[in-house]
C-alpha cells in the first residue's frame, strides 16, 4: 500500500492493525558514465514495488536526495548533506510518529545516507519506537556472496538493468575506473575515499572527483565490473532482496516497542 495513493481513513483504518512503515530513500548522484543519476532512488523503487506486491506494508514516498557531498562535482549530482538529510528524514518521520507509527524501516539506496539515518533511528529510539535501516545492496551481498559490488559495478548495474536495460548507456561499460593516486603515490588510493599505507586503509574525505572522471568506484571489490551485469541477475537479485524484507519486516513488526 502505498502512502500516497491511500486517504486518512485507509491510513487510520491500517494504524488499528499495524504501525510499521516503509520509507524509500535514495540519491541523485553520479555512479559512472554508464549509469543514470537516479541510480540509488530506482533500485529501492523497484524493490518496494516488488514488496507492495507481496505484503500489506504501508509504503511512504521516496526521499530522492541523500547525503552524497563526496560525489558533488560530477554534474547533476545534488547533495543534501548529512545535516539536510537527518533534518527532512527526521521531520516525516516525527510527523508519521504522531500518528501512531512505531516501526520505521529504511530502505535505503546509498551508502552516504547511513550516518542521518542513524541518528534519526536513535531519535526514533529514545521517542519510544523502533527504526530498520535495510541497506538493499549490502543485504543482497549476504543473501548471495556473488552479487555483492561496490558503486557504480556489476550489483548497481545489474539492479538497473532490472528496472529498464535501456538507462544502461552499453557504449560505456567497458571504460576503465581510471584510479588516480590523487594524494600521493606514497598514499595510494583504496576504497572510496581511503587510502592504503603500509597495509592500514586510511580515510581521507575528499571529493571523488579527484580521484577518477570516471565515477564509478568498484576497485576494492575484485572483479565487480558493470560488463558482468545482466537483467536476470539484476531480476533475481531484486526479487531476492524483496522477499528477505517482507520476511524480516514481519518478525521486525511483532517485536515489542522499547520502554520509554
Amino acid at each position: 500500500m502505498f502512502l500516497a495513493k491511500m486517504n486518512y481513513l485507509e491510513v487510520e483504518e491500517y494504524l488499528k492493525t499495524s504501525d510499521t512503515i516503509i520509507i524509500p530513500v535514495g540519491s541523485l548522484e553520479n555512479h559512472g558514465k554508464h549509469m543514470p543519476l537516479g541510480t540509488d532512488t530506482l533500485i529501492p523503487d523497484k524493490i518496494a514495488e516488488l514488496i507492495d506486491a507481496r505484503a500489506p506494508f504501508v509504503i511512504a514516498p521516496t526521499i530522492n536526495y541523500g547525503a552524497t557531498d563526496d560525489l558533488v562535482g560530477f554534474a547533476g549530482t545534488v547533495s543534501l548533506g548529512t545535516e539536510g538529510l537527518i533534518a527532512l528524514l527526521r521531520t516525516i518521520c516525527d510527523q508519521l510518529f504522531a500518528y501512531g507509527f512505531r516501526h520505521f524501516m529504511i530502505l535505503n539506496g546509498h551508502g552516504g545516507n547511513s550516518a542521518a539515518i542513524q541518528a534519526v533511528g536513535m531519535h526514533l529510539y529514545r521517542k519510544g519506537a523502533y527504526l530498520a535501516n535495510l541497506n538493499w545492496w549490502l543485504m543482497a551481498g549476504q543473501l548471495n556472496p556473488k552479487w555483492g559490488g561496490g558503486h557504480g559495478g556489476g550489483e548497481e548495474t545489474a539492479g538497473v538493468m532490472a528496472v529498464d536495460p535501456a538507462l544502461i548507456k552499453t557504449e560505456y561499460l567497458t571504460l576503465p575506473e581510471n584510479i588516480r593516486n590523487d594524494i600521493s603515490d606514497e598514499l595510494p588510493t583504496g576504497a572510496w575515499t581511503n587510502v592504503t599505507y603500509k597495509g592500514v586503509s586510511i580515510t581521507i574525505p575528499r571529493e571523488i572527483r579527484s580521484i577518477t572522471d570516471n565515477g564509478w568506484l568498484a576497485h576494492a571489490f575484485g572483479g565487480d565490473v558493470p560488463t558482468r551485469a545482466d537483467a536476470e541477475w539484476g531480476r533475481e537479485m531484486l526479487n531476492s532482496v524483496a522477499d528477505y524484507i517482507v520476511d524480516f519486516g514481519a518478525a521486525f513488526s511483532r517485536a515489542p516497542l522499547p520502554e520509554k
